[in-house]
Parts: C-alpha cells; sequence; structure tokens
C-alpha cells in the first residue's frame, strides 16, 4: 500500500488545463532537452508518468518512453492523446516494468508523492533497479519554502495570481505537507483542492542515492542548467549507477 494521494478521474480530466502553464514551450522544451541528452540512444522510464506532459514530447524526439502511474484516469488522459505510449499500473517505490534502461526520471516534485522516508527510499532503489550500467536516475525537486517562516507561521504562499492562489503548510518534526489550491473560474465560482507531500532536502535525496547504489553525478538549479546555491528554491539532480 503506497501513502500517495490517488488521482481520480474528476482530477486526471482537469490536471492538464489547471497546469497548462507546465505545458508551455518554455517551461517544457528544456525539460525535454536536458532528458533526451542524458537518454542518448537508450530508452527512458517514467516514474508516476501522469498525463504525459513530458513522456509524450520526449517519445517524439525518438525516446523509446514507458510509463509507471498509479492513477488509472491519469493513464487513460494519457492515452487519449498518445495511445501507444506503454504504462503500467502501480506506485513508483515497488512496481516494476521488463528492461533496463538508460534513464529513469522523476518531475515536478513527484516524489515528494510518497509520504514516508521508506518509501522514498525504496523508489531511489527501484529507479536503480531499472537502470542499465551506466545510466541515470534525475529528479526534479523544490526547496522547502521555509526559509520565510517567522516564528509562529505555518504555511507559505508558492503562487498568487489573478485565477489561482496556492499555499503549502509544513510540519517540520515530520517533513509532513499540504499543498492548498484555491481556483476562481470564468463563472464565477471557486473551488479548492489539496494534495499532499513529505518534503526531502537534497542532502537527503543523496543519502537515499547512496543507499541505492548511485553515484552523485551533478546538481543544477533548473533545466536551463543555473547553477545550484544557497539560495536556489529548486534542484535538478542527477545520480548514476556504476558501470
Amino acid at each position: 500500500m503506497t501513502s500517495s494521494d490517488l488521482w481520480d478521474a474528476e482530477a486526471a480530466e482537469r490536471y492538464d488545463d489547471s497546469s497548462a502553464w507546465m505545458f508551455t514551450p518554455e517551461v517544457l522544451d528544456p525539460t525535454v532537452d536536458f532528458l533526451a541528452d542524458l537518454a542518448g540512444d537508450g530508452p527512458a522510464l517514467e516514474l508516476a508518468i501522469g498525463t504525459g506532459r513530458v513522456a509524450i514530447p520526449l517519445a517524439q524526439r525518438g525516446v523509446p518512453v514507458t510509463g509507471i502511474e498509479l492513477s488509472q484516469p491519469m493513464i487513460d488522459q494519457l492515452h487519449g492523446k498518445q495511445p501507444d505510449l506503454p504504462v503500467v499500473v502501480g506506485d513508483m517505490a515497488t512496481t516494476t516494468v521488463d528492461g533496463e534502461f538508460a534513464l529513469v526520471y522523476l518531475v515536478f516534485n513527484t516524489i515528494g508523492n510518497l509520504r514516508t522516508q521508506a518509501e522514498q527510499v525504496e523508489c531511489f532503489r527501484n529507479a536503480a533497479r531499472h537502470l542499465a550500467p551506466g545510466g541515470r536516475f534525475v529528479i526534479e525537486l523544490w526547496i522547502p519554502g521555509i526559509r520565510r517562516f517567522p516564528p509562529g507561521q505555518s504555511a507559505v504562499p508558492f503562487h498568487v495570481g489573478e485565477h489561482h492562489v496556492g499555499f503549502d503548510t509544513y510540519d517540520m518534526s515530520t517533513q509532513q505537507g499540504t499543498s492548498h489550491h484555491y481556483r476562481r473560474h470564468d463563472d464565477g465560482t471557486a473551488t479548492y483542492a489539496a494534495s499532499n507531500f513529505r518534503y526531502i532536502w537534497p542532502a537527503e535525496c543523496d543519502l537515499m542515492a547512496q543507499l541505492a547504489g548511485l553515484e552523485f553525478e551533478r546538481r543544477i538549479a533548473d533545466w536551463h542548467g543555473t547553477p545550484f546555491t544557497s539560495d536556489s528554491e529548486s534542484h535538478v539532480s542527477v545520480w548514476r549507477k556504476p558501470a
């Protein structure tokens, strides 16, 4: 049993529209470029593939992509766009697929959907299990915004816009958090949705990789290759399976 929230049919149907900014070329193209370069001539495996935001354009670049996804409704949305892209239903910590891959990747904070440290460690091990010797595991992950907290505060906004307001609440004793989303629709109505996560520090990721037998290769602040510093609010990290 996984601790991840499960995206139902209603959430899957509105996912692409509610995340439209992530499909823009300025966001998506650098991601696909980075991953295609790492995959080279080899196949790639996306953990928590969702509706195929990254996998579909990566496959269109000539990289054979396979996915693992917990939510069948999310897979249905993906297959409505790309019917022949293979996806296995299951969680990213334990589910396996046949074959070895040059690249295994997780984008947009998705590893945080696993809400226990033990499951997150198993996710790194599962990635390593699928990698061919010399293959890479890549994650994209945000840096928790707890440096913004004054004493007594438990929430920090991550987006404030005309149609959406979002903030995270954190329990720093357990590294558990919840993202709260308030959306105003064109008809004047408003909806609320929430998703739960466990945040991970970059150094903790490196230890999880070490436990999985992976070697640290590099860390940058974003898909554009911006240097990672103590002020970075996100990171893209790469570990390599020894040849």
